[in-house]
């Protein structure tokens, strides 16, 4: 199968050739043009998730669906593949199935929109982005069900459909969709968000063709790509060695019961290519945390990864995919067979990005190396009717996606509460609270939970929810069994816990992944998220750092100590108590620390594991 286009003007385009000045001002031309798509969504979607947090990728591709500008590429190939139908100017193309386009998305609640961009009858471009929606129907308020066993119960599956055609919508079909969703005001608004946003990207494509030449603005593009290629050429010929080095890392849980579930991956270099083989990661959960795992999606996580630790100038995209061979093999966690459930899959997507640093990194841990700390994107859910005065029993319901510690790295310390994709955005406190029936009485950072080292990893965030209206809350977190790995003598940054103050004052340890929670008006949510992993030998911080963060409170007086670091009362550094008690601990500490500190086997962490997280060991996973 293959999607056919359907050009008016057939006059075949020509690679020609292009000054490097209208080069460089087509491709700013087109990075404006994929900001201004950002722009057009978030002033025109209407839920907090796509409006507020950002959670939207936008994307312009060659007339071939490579991306040439975006953050998120590789979806446009794969749907072009498994498209068995025509594509008309003023078609509009709406997906959402994972199943259906080989993965070019990989969870229902991301609907894409896809736009050929056409100019005078010819086929020039693509514009294409997509959203997360706040409810997808299925079997829970935000459609990533937990206990989920198949993708039948995650909601509306939505075939590559044409939402307009020839520039006509089809009002009848949007309306089954939306019939389908619990949020269809929403929902509505967001989708016409995301037209919108591709339809400014198609027009400036067009402007840029009108002022330079079809030609000019198509070899331009391929002038990009290659640009992109060669770069990638030479970071993989100084990164990727031809010895094969291995690792792998570890989902705590599914949810329901199970787990660690392993992630492996194998990474060597053949010639100009690199290879990522993931042979030896466990077979696919029974629940929804499988990670469908489209090989061009990898390559752009790598690709984006190498990208901006060697050189963040370069405009990344799609150029470099034949430099990269990615084998997954099929039946397992990130390639599940059909019809397994997908909807949790951003644990396995966070945990793919500490496995992918760990590799890089190995070979020059002094340059490359980061801990861990990307790990995963916690979400929280809470919905119900607010019969508070004035609301009338109206329905609400909030999905929103927490932050935590970013690792430490060889260039600094780790941000503290950030989002594992740098474009998310915090949700204003005060919007909150003025759209939902929440008061959020606690946001700051967790002193000491990143982990200590030379530089230190970012600390992750406590907030407390206070519900104002009698609901139903969903948890979505990883990293509370397995630690956010330390390297180079680095700790292991904190985990992460849920607990929640009843209104009578009892308190119950959630788990990290949980659904169906029924709470009252008055409960408190503690939602406290990982820190991120230390870099290097904390006894080499300077005590003038460690002063610094505790004055911050990013560190406490308590935890100074972890760095070999006493503060007097009046918060100064006790220099004659600091030199003793660093000496005191290195005489401890290994000579030779390992690469990684985990913070104990799996094993280790199972028998530990009520102790520490007042939370049951989960049981060895069983597969089907």
């Amino acid at each position: 199968m293959t999607a056919r286009i359907i050009e008016t003007n057939s006059a075949p385009l020509n690679t020609v050739e292009v000054p490097g000045v209208t080069v460089d001002i087509i491709e700013n031309g087109l990075r404006n043009a994929r900001e201004e798509m950002d722009a057009v969504l978030f002033r025109t979607a209407m839920s907090p998730g796509i409006r507020e947090q950002g959670d939207c990728f936008p994307m312009i591709a060659n007339r071939d669906g490579k991306m040439v500008v975006g953050q998120f590429g590789s979806f446009i190939g794969p749907f072009l593949q498994a498209y068995d139908a025509e594509i008309e100017e003023g078609d509009v193309i709406l997906t959402n199935d994972p199943y259906m386009c080989n993965a070019a998305v990989s969870h229902l609640p991301d609907w894409v929109v896809l736009v050929p961009v056409f100019k005078q009858g010819r086929h020039i471009a693509w514009s294409a982005m997509f959203g997360h929606m706040s409810d997808n129907g299925g079997m829970v308020p935000g459609s990533i069900p937990i206990e989920a066993t198949t993708i039948f119960q995650e909601g509306i599956r939505i075939p590559p459909t044409k939402l307009y055609k020839k520039g006509v919508l089809q009002s009848d079909l949007l309306e089954l969709i939306l019939h389908n969703v619990r949020t269809p005001q929403w929902n509505r608004f967001d989708l016409n968000a995301l037209v919108a946003a591709c339809n400014t990207a198609a027009k400036r494509c067009v402007e840029l063709a009108e002022r330079f030449g079809d030609d000019v603005l198509y070899s331009t593009m391929d002038v990009m790509l290659q640009r992109n290629y060669d770069a990638m050429k030479h970071i993989i010929g100084m990164f990727i060695p031809e010895q094969p080095r291995e690792f792998e890392d570890y989902l705590c849980d599914d949810g329901m019961g199970m787990g660690p579930y392993k992630i492996k991956c194998k990474m060597w270099r053949e010639g100009d290519k690199a290879i990522f083989d993931f042979a030896g990661t466990d077979p696919q959960a029974q629940s929804s945390v499988n990670f469908f795992l489209n090989e061009d999606m990898f390559k752009m996580f790598f690709g984006s990864f190498t990208i901006n630790v060697v050189d963040p100038q370069i405009v990344f995209n799609d150029g470099f995919y034949d430099l990269v061979d990615v084998r997954i093999p099929q039946g397992t966690l990130l390639k599940p067979n059909y019809p397994a459930a997908l909807s949790g899959r951003t644990h396995a997507l966070g945990r793919i990005f500490d496995v992918l640093g760990a590799l890089l990194g190995m070979g020059a841990p002094e340059m490359m190396l980061n801990a861990a700390g990307f790990s995963d994107s916690p979400h929280l859910f809470y919905s119900g009717y607010d019969h508070r005065e004035g609301k009338n029993g109206d329905w609400f319901q909030l999905f929103q996606i927490g932050f935590g510690g970013i690792p430490g790295r060889p260039v600094g310390d780790g941000p503290d509460g950030h989002s594992l994709w740098p474009g998310f955005t915090n949700v204003p406190n005060e919007f909150i609270e003025s759209y939902f029936p929440l008061r959020i009485e606690r946001y700051e950072t967790i002193p000491d939970s990143g982990g200590a080292g030379l530089h230190r990893g970012g600390n992750g965030l406590s907030v407390a929810y206070r519900f104002l209206a009698d609901g139903t809350i969903g948890i979505h977190d990883e990293r509370w069994l397995t630690y956010p790995w330390g390297v180079l003598g680095g700790d292991t940054g904190m985990r992460s816990t849920k607990r929640i103050v009843r209104g009578d004052g009892s308190e119950q340890w959630l788990p990290a992944k949980a659904e169906g929670i029924k709470v009252k008006a008055g409960d408190l949510l503690y939602f406290n998220t990982w820190g991120g992993g230390g870099w290097g030998n904390p006894l080499e911080r300077d005590p003038e750092l460690v002063r610094a963060d505790v004055e911050r409170r990013l560190v406490s007086q308590r935890g100074a100590r972890r760095y070999g670091v006493v503060i007097d009362a009046d918060g100064n550094v006790d220099s004659d108590a600091t030199t003793a008690l660093r000496a005191e601990m290195a005489a401890a500490r290994s000579e030779q620390p390992a690469l990684f500190n985990f913070g104990g086997s799996v094993e280790e962490l199972r028998s530990r594991c009520q102790a520490e997280t007042h939370l049951p060991a989960p049981v060895a996973p069983t597969f089907r």
